[in-house]
């Protein structure tokens, strides 16, 4: 029987809450996941966490959970049960579920890349918003992009919130962090079309093709992409806009050329839509 965590000041439990810092997870090395969704994910994809809280109290149904706590200690992660408030003071969400993940980071390096021949690539370069990344990694896990590239990172991809946003699809396909210096003559030499999403484009999203080795380069909320990626970009492209806005969400930006190189992709034969999901008198956010 493992002796619950009860103290607020226990050595574990402050260590893991200073980890919501990005100084301290890079000196450590370390990020965190909470959410049984994201855990499960991370899992799935052959992550090893180092340790596991959690709180039986604040579980949502008591039917999943025991069997991820199982997988974890098997997995080598050691375990750290803890009362409620306690792991209310470890999570970062505002309702917690009673599971919170410690483990290594995952940023990949440009070599380290495996790509297909007609790999579809999301670019993210300066994004400062967490809750963007994680929904932009959310929509390329969706399209099936080969990889997620961030460049020049304003926020760091190992932020709890970024895990959170993207559902955990963070742990589903690789994730690169570099510069731009390093990322355009690396697109160059491996063949990509570069495509730079920018207002100031003659062309629609939809008028550029975007089957092949295509990367899809987006830059930040206030400011958009950098002129190094302007001049690198054969195309370019901008998304109609129809009311009074001038401007999308980025997130919203980027889902919307990665549904178009989707569309593409299909139509040219390169990729197979998955069946429809069974209708079970619900509905469910896609």
């Amino acid at each position: 029987m493992i002796t619950p965590l009860t103290s607020l000041a226990n050595p574990r439990v402050k260590a893991a809450v200073k980890l919501r810092q990005r100084g301290h997870r890079d000196d450590a090395g370390l990020m965190l996941i909470e959410g049984y969704r994201e855990i499960h994910r991370a899992l799935e994809h052959d992550y090893r966490p180092t340790q596991l809280f959690y709180c039986e109290d604040l579980w949502l149904k008591h039917e999943n959970e025991p069997a991820l706590v199982d997988r974890c200690r098997a997995l080598g992660a050691d375990l750290f049960p803890c009362s409620k408030p306690v792991f209310e003071k470890l999570a970062y969400r505002e309702r917690p579920d009673g599971l919170l993940a410690v483990g290594p980071q995952i940023a990949k390096r440009l070599q380290d890349l495996k790509l297909p021949p007609d790999a579809l690539l999301l670019v993210c370069e300066a994004i400062e918003k967490p809750g963007n990344l994680g929904t932009m990694l959310r929509s390329a896990d969706a399209s099936g992009a080969a990889a997620v590239i961030v460049c020049d990172p304003c926020t760091d991809i190992h932020n709890p919130n970024v895990v959170r946003a993207s559902t955990g699809t963070l742990f589903t396909l690789p994730v690169a962090q570099t510069t731009a210096e390093a990322l355009l003559p690396w697109l160059r030499a491996n063949g990509f079309s570069i495509l730079a999403a920018t207002p100031h484009a003659e062309k629609l999203h939809f008028q550029q093709p975007l089957t092949g080795r295509v990367a899809l380069c987006l830059g930040s909320e206030q400011y958009g992409l950098t002129d190094a990626f302007m001049r690198d970009a054969e195309l370019r492209v901008r998304i109609p806009m129809l009311g009074v806005a001038d401007s999308l969400n980025v997130s919203a930006a980027a889902t919307i050329l990665l549904a178009e190189a989707v569309r593409q992709r299909i139509l040219a034969g390169t990729v197979t839509p998955p069946p429809p999901e069974p209708w079970h008198g619900h509905t469910h956010d896609q």
